[in-house]
């Protein structure tokens, strides 16, 4: 073991000169190689030592870092016979390279018995350990043991981990030691500072970093972009950040940048930014790269513009999953027809693509399509996974086939409670109460339900007004003792179920009760009001709303004005529909036109509502004709309703509504050959009235869970007699309260 000495060159060449030539058989001669491993560095390594010619640790490590790994133990060995293992930058080399070989025993035990360390040993060795957790408790042991100095390398290896295991608080302490150790200032550990805090949502932290860094290189702007855009919610600020980046002109952006700002486009509807961007991206040469085509269909899809990003689409080089999954999410008229040709262009659909894909489907597709994706789902294996089951509960149930939804539910072999959610809101979706009931009963059997739960099985309750509102409110009280009472989600439940059962009272409470007036509260509490007829009450509401921050909807928009339509707001209802549109951007439905013409003819402004009617960008429909239609007989406007008539005829043939206002208005006007007329043609279209029914709740007799259903004259209930005078108490009642109310106003104007 004299060779260790070669510390003292002098003295090793000396040495190895006095060798006789019995070196042929020395240690490094008898390794065995082949005639062409002349030209490997562990040959060449192995040809110098035994010349005596001398071999520096830098060298060796060379040496180390191109060999393969299959000569890592050879060299090993050689290391230790020719003494070099003395050398940190050797084992340091060693050790890397047994990690980056996936042989960390291996590198462990070089770093064991190295017999030199210095801050880089402990960082290869803090690289190359497989497990994160025990890379983090290596590293505390480095820095509690103080027996070298932890360097930029040492902090940005251990932010990463800790950042990948969610440590948030070890993020701090690794920041606090980098800050004492004066290395907080260091590019490389400000890099690792801002991407940690990213990804454990401290984006305040990472942007305070950022600010502070005396340097930044691109890495440094990356990582306050990507983890600005992976937060989601602030598209703003990643297009301002990527701007000062432009502006700073010390770096220039790459793929990772451009990949970042994009979707902020997309989100933020920056349409023309969008676009500079996308030729900023050619000017950088990055815009063939996969990644940045799959962003900038996103945005064009986004920005509403599908033309440019089918365009864009079909011009990509190179298509993957990601790209295919993209347009099948955007473009659901043809999600199934995009999916084949994925499929076609040989590319593996993923659960992503599945779930895509199903959530795509529209309501109105035929069965045949959905039960193909399941085919493909079940040849792929995709079925098995977690979110496409979950999907293809929620398409079935969609597609009002909740027997198949069961089928796929059954076969999950671990239910969580999204499937349980999915089933027992696709029976509420489809009506079918009894059912959702047991799937909440068997699922509380198993684990605890929450706040999407309860809402759906309380809309279960509500969808079917058969069924009692008792099984409502033990749900409530179910919602209640675990907590949830508050929440967005079931208040919304419980605020519509009461509203619709006739507790206005009760809905009132659940709003109350609700811990954040979100949206859906909102729409539920005004949509109660307007249900109930309390439309002062509505329209306080809806400015209650609007002063709180939470931009009003379609929904609420239409229960505004329907309560404007009932209260005869006439001029407040058209400057609320002639502002949401034009001021705060909601889209304007049908039934918001069909609710305003009605406003407007109910107030006798029949050519007013004619010509918004005529204005409406889909045609006429046709609740706005019916509104009309019914406006003109009040009226008496014959040649209106003639008009509004003839094409509700056409339009639903075999619906006796237009038909009879029709005859009404020719007989208040003394119209009889009109009358016989309109008469006559119900004939000959086989038209009939349909007989309108109403339902009772008369108690507990025998537990149903359904309300009686009744017509005009039914006597088939066992309790006909009692229910007949509570009906004529009622009706009594109502007459002495119109006749009170008549007096008092008689009384006050009198």
């Amino acid at each position: 073991m004299t060779l260790r000495r070669l510390g003292c060159p002098a003295r090793a060449t000396a040495h190895l000169n006095a060798l006789s030539t019995a070196a042929a058989r020395h240690p490094f001669g008898e390794t065995p190689h082949r005639a062409a491993a002349s030209a490997t560095p562990l040959a060449a390594l192995r040809a110098s030592l035994l010349a005596g010619i001398p071999v520096s640790p830098a060298a060796f490590s060379a040496a180390v870092a191109c060999s393969s790994p299959d000569s890592l133990p050879a060299l090993h060995a050689l290391a230790v016979a020719s003494g070099l293992d003395a050398f940190a930058a050797v084992t340091n080399t060693l050790a890397a390279r047994y990690g980056k070989a996936g042989s960390f025993p291996s590198a462990a035990r070089v770093f064991a018995t190295a017999r030199a360390r210095d801050a880089s040993s402990y960082n290869t060795i803090l690289s190359a350990i497989p497990d994160p957790a025990e890379a983090l408790a290596f590293a505390a042991r480095m820095l509690r043991s103080g027996d070298v100095r932890p360097d930029a390398v040492t902090f940005t290896v251990a932010l990463s981990l800790a950042a990948g295991r969610g440590e948030a608080c070890l993020v701090r302490q690794l920041h606090a030691l980098a800050s004492r150790a004066g290395l907080a200032a260091d590019v490389f550990v400000g890099n690792a500072l801002v991407t940690a805090y990213s990804r454990g949502d401290s984006l305040d932290a990472a942007r305070k970093v950022f600010a502070e860094m005396p340097a930044r290189d691109r890495v440094s702007w990356n990582a306050l972009l990507c983890g600005l855009a992976q937060d989601g919610g602030c598209p703003e600020e990643v297009i301002r950040v990527f701007l000062r980046m432009l502006k700073d002109g010390a770096v220039r952006p790459d793929r990772i940048s451009v990949c970042s700002v994009i979707p902020a486009c997309g989100g933020e509807g920056k349409l023309e930014l969008g676009r500079q961007v996308h030729g900023f991206a050619t000017k950088l040469g990055v815009e063939g790269h996969v990644s940045i085509g799959n962003v900038l269909v996103a945005m064009y899809y986004k920005c509403g513009t599908p033309c440019c990003a089918r365009k864009l689409f079909e011009s990509m080089e190179e298509r993957d999953v990601i790209s295919w999954t993209t347009v099948i999410s955007m473009d659901a008229r043809d999600a199934v027809a995009l999916f084949n040709g994925m499929r076609r262009d040989g590319v593996p659909p993923n659960e992503v693509t599945f779930v895509a894909l199903l959530s795509a489907l529209p309501e109105g597709c035929p069965a045949r399509e959905g039960q193909m994706i399941h085919a493909v789902c079940l040849k792929t294996g995709v079925s098995d996974e977690v979110a496409a089951a979950n999907s293809l509960i929620t398409m079935y149930a969609k597609l009002r086939r909740m027997d198949d939804a069961r089928v796929v539910f059954d076969l999950m072999p671990h239910r969580e409670i999204i499937a349980w959610n999915a089933l027992i809101s696709g029976y509420a979706q489809n009506e079918r109460c009894e059912d959702a009931l047991e799937a909440f009963l068997s699922m509380t059997k198993c684990m605890k339900p929450n706040e999407t739960t309860f809402a759906s099985v309380i809309s279960a309750v509500t969808a079917v007004e058969t069924v009692s509102m008792a099984y409502g409110q033990m749900y409530h009280c179910q919602a209640l003792k675990l907590g949830l009472g508050g929440s967005e989600y079931v208040s919304g439940a419980l605020i519509d179920m009461y509203a619709k059962r006739g507790s206005l009272e009760e809905a009132g409470k659940a709003f109350d009760e609700t811990a954040h007036r979100s949206l859906i509260a909102w729409t539920a509490i005004i949509s109660a009001h307007t249900r109930h007829g309390s439309y002062d009450a509505v329209v306080s509401l809806f400015n209650d709303m609007v002063r709180s921050g939470i931009a009003p909807d379609g929904v609420v928009l239409l229960s505004v004005l329907t309560a404007c339509r009932y209260s005869g707001f006439v001029s407040l209802g058209r400057d609320i529909f002639d502002s949401m549109a034009a001021e705060r951007g909601v889209e304007l439905w049908p039934e918001h036109y069909a609710c305003v013409v009605d406003m407007l003819g109910r107030a006798g402004r029949l050519e007013e509502a004619e010509e918004l009617m005529l204005r409406m960008p889909s045609g006429p429909s046709v609740s706005a004709l019916q509104s009309l239609l019914g406006a003109s007989r009040i009226h008496g406007n014959t040649d209106v309703g003639e008009r509004v008539a003839a094409v509700l005829t056409e339009t639903e043939p075999t619906e006796s509504g237009a038909y009879v206002l029709l005859s009404n208005i020719y007989a208040e006007k003394g119209h009889w050959a009109g009358v016989a007329r309109v008469r006559r043609l119900m004939r000959e279209r086989g038209v009939k009235k349909e007989v309108g029914f109403s339902w009772v709740d008369a108690g507990s007799a025998g537990d149903s869970l359904h309300l009686y259903k009744f017509s005009s004259d039914d006597t088939g209930h066992p309790l006909t007699e009692e229910i007949y005078r509570v009906a004529e108490g009622l009706g009594w009642e109502m007459q002495f309260l119109k006749n009170s109310l008549q007096m008092e106003m008689e009384t006050s104007f009198g």
